[in-house]
């Protein structure tokens, strides 16, 4: 069986969905790069850099430069599975990812979606 479509979707291509997710909440895009950044250690500048590469979501995972350690305490449900429950480590963090977007939207508060 081959890879899942969004390994290798470009993350500049749902990069602007995830903006215009949270835009409409009230939230802002500079919330959705603090985000990405907390949750992958690259600097606001490597990101664009990403972005602009038009990086797959595997790549962009695979040389994240840190990973956040506390990206575990994220939990919940995105399309109907407990991101804690999936097993391949890509697609859980590209769910992670998901699901912290999600609580942006919903109005959360960075400091408890950021796990402090």
């Amino acid at each position: 069986m081959g890879k899942h479509h969004l390994y290798t979707m470009s993350i500049a291509r749902v990069y602007p969905l995830y903006v215009a997710k949270v835009e409409k909440k009230g939230r802002t895009k500079i919330e959705v790069d603090e985000i990405i950044c907390w949750l992958t250690g690259y600097s606001q500048k490597e990101l664009k850099i990403q972005l602009e590469k038009q990086t797959d979501f595997e790549t962009f995972f695979t040389e994240a430069p840190q990973l956040n350690p506390s990206r575990t305490l994220i939990k919940g449900v995105v399309c109907g599975v407990p991101v804690e429950n999936i097993e391949e480590p890509i697609m859980r963090e590209i769910r992670y990812l998901d699901k912290l977007i999600d609580e942006l939207a919903k109005g959360k508060a960075m400091d408890k979606i950021l796990r402090k």
